[in-house]
């Protein structure tokens, strides 16, 4: 069983600092036991990061659909694993009023991080939360899973304006905040015409990120992490998009070097 001080341990030696701006996403079963369980994760990355800013993504995109547009952020419970559905209920951070693709927030600046997500008209839209993260140089961690669970990737989809991605027609959404207020406003949603998760083929990504520094790896109990530049990541795949002449996965199953190298 791991303790929260061997995972303190882990984190610094995977270069992490505890000034550092740090997302992640978890598969409690790669991590294994670790003592307190999820909750035990949780406080050790928020110990650790006694001077930064720890983020955990809260979504909610399975349960807030057009035929059901409704979010709380006091109890909209997240649909992708076990660390973020502890997160969202915690409250020593702060959950954004994103009604699809929330993160909670803990630490310095969590407040000014999540602020205005109830204006987010798109799953991450230029200026929102995930895109800033790149802005505010974070470190995402990958823990246990690959590239196909990164929602940063979606900001970067977002900001090259990508065709394809969002669905035409927008639905009213409304949003209660953590005092009850009642917010309605119009929300897109992802939409691709050839697949119904558009983020299983970003896998294709991880080969470039490596060879260019931006992703390098560590470990985190038992599961392996990758450790993504959000602002790297996102300069690296805008080159990629900037130099395709078309859609890249419906074009290519490996990048040629000749889009992301000089």
């Amino acid at each position: 069983m791991y303790t929260k001080e061997a995972l303190k341990a882990q984190l610094k030696q995977m270069g992490i600092k505890p000034t550092d701006t740090v997302v992640i996403h978890t598969s409690m079963k790669a991590i294994g036991d670790v003592e307190g369980g999820p909750d035990g994760v949780l406080d050790a990355f928020c110990e650790y990061l006694s001077d930064g800013l720890f983020l955990v993504p809260t979504h909610t995109w399975d349960d807030v659909t057009r035929s059901n547009p409704y979010f709380d952020v006091r109890i909209s419970v997240p649909n992708i694993g076990l660390i973020p559905r502890r997160a969202a209920l915690r409250k020593d951070g702060i959950r954004s009023l994103h009604p699809t693709h929330s993160v909670w927030a803990y630490g310095a600046r969590a407040e000014e991080f999540v602020r205005g997500e109830e204006r987010s008209g798109s799953p991450a839209p230029v200026g929102g939360c995930w895109d800033r993260m790149a802005d505010w140089g974070t470190k995402i961690l990958l823990i246990g899973v690959d590239n196909t669970k990164n929602t940063f990737i979606h900001s970067v989809d977002e900001r090259a304006e990508l065709p394809n991605r969002l669905c035409n027609t927008p639905f009213d959404v409304t949003v209660t905040d953590w005092n009850g207020k009642v917010r309605t406003f119009p929300m897109l949603h992802h939409s691709c015409s050839y697949t119904d998760d558009i983020s299983l083929s970003y896998g294709i990504f991880e080969k470039p990120m490596v060879e260019m520094g931006v992703q390098t790896f560590g470990t985190f109990a038992d599961a392996q992490v990758r450790i993504v530049d959000a602002m790297g990541c996102r300069q690296l795949i805008m080159k990629i998009y900037n130099r395709a002449t078309e859609d890249i996965f419906l074009q290519y199953t490996q990048l040629p070097e000749a889009l992301y190298k000089d």
